[in-house]
């Protein structure tokens, strides 16, 4: 029987498909073989001699010693572009929070909880949170991966313009695309002529504090 630890809550129709007699799974698995972990850092804990691979659900995979797993012949697993629509859509609401300034709209409406005439102070009051719309705007994206991708391929279909920047964009990467996406030579050309920018880079040595 192969025994898993999960480090952190993972989705049931996942460990589902890790079923007796074959699989173990439990969060206080002893001498585990493998480790199921999201956001968990690992990186202070100790290793389990038992350990024979590690699977993230994400992509990053800063929160594992890969160094230590790869000196003691751990296998280390991730899944890129697993949650890349989640994280897409968490961009776009961004994009809208701060553009169209709805949280502070939010916060405006419950300081007039006991307001006489309500109506006329939201009317006098609202077009402070218009906000610029997106449409027409230009999205600088600098990471085409399966996140970034996606993220470009919403802002124009939201209206907006889009430019990317990736130096090592994959031929998979490139097909998912749309034709309309700008290609911008430098980091330096997107940031210049933006409106809006979107960051989709690994947390590495090469990129930590490069913007």
């Amino acid at each position: 029987m192969f025994k898993i630890q999960t480090l952190n809550a993972i989705a049931e129709c996942g460990l589902s498909k890790l079923t007796p007699p074959e699989f173990e799974v439990s969060e206080d698995c002893k001498e585990p073989q493998g480790i199921l972990l999201r956001s968990f850092d690992m990186n202070s804990m100790a290793i389990p001699k038992s350990l024979l691979a590690v699977a993230r659900a994400g992509a990053g995979v800063n929160n594992i010693p890969i160094e230590d797993c790869a000196n003691h012949g751990i296998v280390v697993f991730n899944t890129p572009g697993a949650n890349a629509n989640a994280v897409k859509e968490l961009v776009v609401a961004a994009l809208l929070l701060s553009s169209r300034k709805i949280a502070e709209g939010v916060a405006w409406t419950k300081t007039l909880t006991g307001t006489n005439d309500i109506s006329k102070t939201v009317e006098k009051g609202k077009s402070q949170f218009i906000g610029p719309e997106l449409k027409g705007k230009k999205l600088g994206v600098i990471g085409l991966g399966a996140i970034g991708a996606q993220v470009a391929n919403t802002g124009y279909a939201l209206g907006m313009q889009v430019c990317g920047h990736d130096p090592f964009l994959s031929v998979d990467a490139a097909w998912s695309l749309s034709r309309a996406v700008k290609k911008a030579c430098s980091i330096e050309e997107l940031i210049s002529t933006s409106d809006y920018i979107s960051l989709h880079v690994p947390y590495t040595d090469k990129t930590k504090g490069m913007y």
